[in-house]
C-alpha cells in the first residue's frame, strides 16, 4: 500500500471535538466549527474529527429536502475551506447526488476539499428517521460530484495523506453488523474517523467505547469518534464523550454533558503501533491491486515529536443511571431555555414526586453550570434573561430562573403544602401559594346549573377530579406568561403509558422533562438525591418531605384515601409490564407470564387484574400521548409517538386477547 515502516516512529497528534450545534443556525454552526478548528490547530492537532452533519445540524427534519437548505449547506462548506489550512478534518452536510440527498462527510485538508464520503447505514429506528430524508450509499461504490467548479470524488473513498491513510464510517456505519471500517481496513487505513450524532440514553457511552475499541483492535487503526453535545433540536440530548483510541486502548476521552459549546480532546498517537498490530493479525488481508477508492490528497500529514500516549483522565462522575439522569436533563433544560430565549421555568408544585423532581432538575441545571463554567460565565450564556446580572450567587440565580406555585383546592392537605414549600425554599426558587378553590367551585356551580343537578363523589368522580387538575392550569400558565418563562409539564412516562394524567391539567406545559422516565425510577432517583446527590454537589435533605409520602393526586375527598398505586397498580409492577408490552412488544399473555416470574409475591388474580388494566388503559389513551408536550429522550423505552413508539389512536384495544385470558382463569 505504499507505506514504509522503516525510520522513526510515526507520531501524529489527533483530536476530536464535540459541538453544540442548532439546526439551521448557519452563523452559529459555522462559528463553532471555525473555533473548533482554530483550537485544534493551536493545540498542534494534525487530524481532527468533527460531528455528523455539523454544518446544518443533525435535527433539520424535513428541511433536509429544502433546496435552499441544501444550497446554503454547500456554500457554507466552500466558505469553511480556507479555515482548514495546516490541518485535516471532516465537515458534515447533506449533499445532492444525481437527484438524491445523501448524509455526507466532506474530507478537507490544508484549505482544499479532497473528497466526500456518503453514509451507507442509515439510522431509521427510535429517534432517527434518516431513510425519510437520505438515500443509502452502496458500499465501496464511487462517483464524482462538482463543488465550486471542481470535480470531487464522492461515495466511499479513503484518503492518502503522504504515508498516512484515513477512512470514515459515519455514526451508524460503525454500529451495523457489516460495519464500514472493514472495507476501509482492506485499503490499509491508519486512522478511522467516526463523525457521529449519537443521542444520549442510559449506559450508551460504554457501548460507544466498545465500538471504538473493537474498531481499533480489529482493524489495527487509531479510531476517532466525534459527537454532538447538548440539546440540539428539542427532544434529543447529546452527551459528547469524544474518543481517541489507539492500539486498542482509550488514550483520550472528552467531557460529557458539558454546557460549553465546544469540547476538544486530543492526544499524540504512534501509528506504527497500530501497523504492527495489523501485521500480527492473521485476518488482515489487504487488497493486492490499486483501488480507485484511494484518493491522493497531495497533502502529507505532518508528524510530531516522539511522545508516548498518556492515560485518559477518569470520568468526571460515576456513570450510574442516577448521575446520568441528573446531568442529561439539566443539560437539556439549559439548552432548551437558552436556545428558545425563555426567561426561565415555572413549575406547578403539588408537593409530590414529579413536580419536586422538575424543580430540583432546574436547580441542578444552575448548580452544574456554576460548577463547570463559574457564575459569571453561566450568567453570560444566559444574558438574555432579564435581571440575571443582579444574581450574585447560586440561590439568587435559581430564584431568577425558577418560579414555583402550590395551588390548593378543598382536597389539598397540609403535608403536600409543607413539602412543596420546603423543597422550593431549599433550592432557592421563587415560591407562590395560590388558592384555586374559588375557581374550582365556580366551574362546578356553572355546570350544575347547566345540567340541573348537583355534582358529587363518587357519581361524578372522574369529572370532579379532572376539573381540579385543569383549574390549576390557567393560573400557572398566566404566571409563566407574565414572566416570559416556560411552563414545565410534570407527568412521567408511567402516567403516559396508562393515561393517568389530566389533559390540560398536569399535562399543561410547553416542555415535559419527565415524560421519558418511569415513576419507579423517578422515586428512586429522588431518594438518591435526598441522601447522596451528584458527585461534588451532595444531597438535598428537604426532599424527605416528599419521599416520605405515599404518591397521591389529592383529587378525591380525604376520606377516600386516594393513592396513585391504588388507582393503578404498584409502580414497580407497572414498570415491568410497560417494558414487556412496549419495548419487547409482548401481548397480554406474554406480559402476564413475565409478571408471574418477576412478582411471585402477588396473587395470580392481582397480576391478571393489573395486566388487564394496563392494556386497556394503554390502548384507550394514545390520544393523550399524541398531545404531550415535547419530552427529552433518555431511555430506550420511550413512549413519544413522534420519535419512538407509534400506536394507533383507534384500535381493538386488546379485547380478544384479554377475553381469552379471562376465560382461562375460569
Amino acid at each position: 500500500i505504499g507505506v514504509s515502516l522503516s525510520g522513526p516512529m510515526r507520531i501524529v497528534r489527533v483530536g476530536a471535538a464535540s459541538l453544540n450545534q442548532t439546526p439551521l443556525d448557519w452563523k452559529g454552526n459555522r462559528e463553532r466549527i471555525e473555533r473548533a478548528i482554530d483550537c485544534a490547530r493551536q493545540a498542534g492537532v494534525r487530524l481532527l474529527a468533527l460531528p455528523e452533519l455539523a454544518i446544518t445540524g443533525y435535527g433539520c427534519e424535513d428541511m433536509f429536502h429544502s433546496p435552499a437548505v441544501l444550497e446554503r449547506a454547500r456554500k457554507t462548506l466552500v466558505e469553511l475551506l480556507p479555515r482548514t489550512r495546516g490541518i485535516a478534518t471532516v465537515l458534515g452536510l447533506p449533499l445532492v447526488y444525481r437527484g438524491a440527498v445523501f448524509n455526507t462527510a466532506a474530507f478537507v485538508a490544508n484549505g482544499r476539499l479532497h473528497g466526500v464520503v456518503a453514509k451507507t447505514h442509515l439510522a431509521g429506528d427510535g429517534l432517527h428517521y434518516e431513510p425519510r430524508w437520505f438515500e443509502s450509499w452502496p458500499p465501496e461504490a464511487m462517483g464524482s460530484i462538482e463543488i465550486d467548479g471542481e470535480t470531487i470524488p464522492f461515495g466511499d473513498p479513503v484518503f492518502d495523506l503522504g504515508d498516512v491513510r484515513v477512512g470514515l464510517e459515519i455514526c451508524e456505519d460503525a454500529w451495523a453488523p457489516d460495519r464500514r471500517g472493514a472495507s476501509a481496513a482492506k485499503l490499509g487505513v491508519d486512522v478511522l474517523i467516526n463523525p457521529s450524532a449519537s443521542h444520549f440514553s442510559f449506559g450508551k457511552q460504554a457501548v460507544r467505547r466498545r465500538i471504538a475499541l473493537e474498531g481499533s483492535r480489529a482493524y489495527g487503526v487509531t479510531y476517532l469518534t466525534a459527537n454532538l453535545m447538548g440539546n440540539e433540536s428539542g427532544r434529543a440530548i447529546y452527551d459528547g464523550g469524544c474518543l481517541v483510541v489507539s492500539a486498542g486502548a482509550v488514550v483520550a476521552e472528552g467531557a460529557r454533558f458539558s454546557m460549553r459549546e465546544i469540547d476538544l480532546v486530543h492526544a499524540k498517537v504512534d501509528l506504527d503501533l497500530d501497523r504492527m498490530s495489523k501485521m500480527r493479525t492473521i485476518a488482515h488481508r489487504p487488497l493486492a491491486e490499486p483501488s480507485p477508492r484511494v484518493v491522493t490528497t497531495g497533502y502529507p500529514l505532518p508528524g510530531d515529536e516522539v511522545e508516548l500516549p498518556v492515560s485518559p483522565p477518569a470520568p468526571a462522575f460515576p456513570e450510574t443511571k442516577e448521575e446520568e439522569f441528573a446531568r442529561a436533563i439539566a443539560l437539556g433544560l439549559f439548552d432548551y431555555m437558552r436556545k428558545s430565549r425563555a426567561q426561565g421555568y415555572v413549575v406547578s408544585m403539588s408537593g409530590g414526586a414529579d413536580s419536586a423532581a422538575c424543580a430540583c432538575l432546574v436547580a441542578l441545571m444552575v448548580r452544574f453550570g456554576i460548577q463547570e463554567l463559574g457564575l459569571d460565565e453561566l450568567k453570560a450564556k444566559l444574558s438574555h434573561v432579564r435581571g440575571i446580572e443582579e444574581a450574585e450567587d447560586e440561590r439568587a440565580l435559581v430564584r431568577t430562573l425558577l418560579a414555583t406555585a402550590y395551588q390548593a383546592t378543598r382536597h389539598s392537605g397540609p403535608v403536600t403544602r409543607e413539602a412543596a414549600r420546603a423543597v422550593a425554599e431549599a433550592i432557592g426558587a421563587q415560591h407562590h401559594e395560590l388558592d384555586v378553590e374559588p375557581m374550582f367551585a365556580a366551574y362546578v356551580s356553572a355546570i350544575e346549573a347547566a345540567v340541573g343537578r348537583t355534582l358529587r363523589f363518587p357519581d361524578d368522580d372522574l369529572a370532579l377530579q379532572n376539573i381540579q387538575a385543569r383549574v390549576r392550569a390557567p393560573s400557572v400558565w398566566l404566571l409563566a406568561n407574565v414572566k416570559g418563562a416556560l411552563l414545565l409539564a410534570t407527568s412521567n412516562r408511567s402516567e403516559a403509558a396508562v393515561g393517568y394524567a389530566t389533559m390540560d391539567g398536569d399535562t399543561a406545559g410547553g416542555l415535559s422533562p419527565l415524560a421519558g422516565i418511569d415513576k419507579a425510577f423517578l422515586r428512586h432517583w429522588l431518594r438518591w438525591l435526598e441522601v447522596s446527590g451528584p458527585r461534588e454537589l451532595g444531597p438535598l435533605a428537604a426532599l424527605d418531605r416528599v419521599n416520605a409520602q405515599v404518591p397521591t393526586a389529592e383529587l378525591r375527598p380525604r376520606e377516600a384515601e386516594q393513592t396513585d398505586e391504588g388507582d393503578l397498580m404498584p409502580y414497580d409492577v407497572l414498570d415491568v409490564i410497560e417494558r414487556a408490552a412496549i419495548v419487547d412488544k409482548r401481548g397480554p399473555r406474554g406480559a402476564l407470564t413475565v409478571l408471574r416470574a418477576r412478582f411471585p409475591q402477588h396473587s395470580d388474580a392481582a397480576l391478571l387484574l393489573w395486566t388487564r388494566r394496563f392494556f386497556r388503559m394503554f390502548a384507550r389513551n394514545q390520544w393523550k400521548r399524541e398531545r404531550y408536550a415535547p419530552s427529552f429522550h433518555v431511555d430506550d423505552a420511550n413512549l413519544d409517538p413522534k420519535t419512538w413508539h407509534r400506536f394507533p389512536i383507534l384500535s381493538g384495544g386488546f379485547e380478544r386477547e384479554l377475553a381469552e385470558l379471562d376465560a382461562e382463569q375460569g
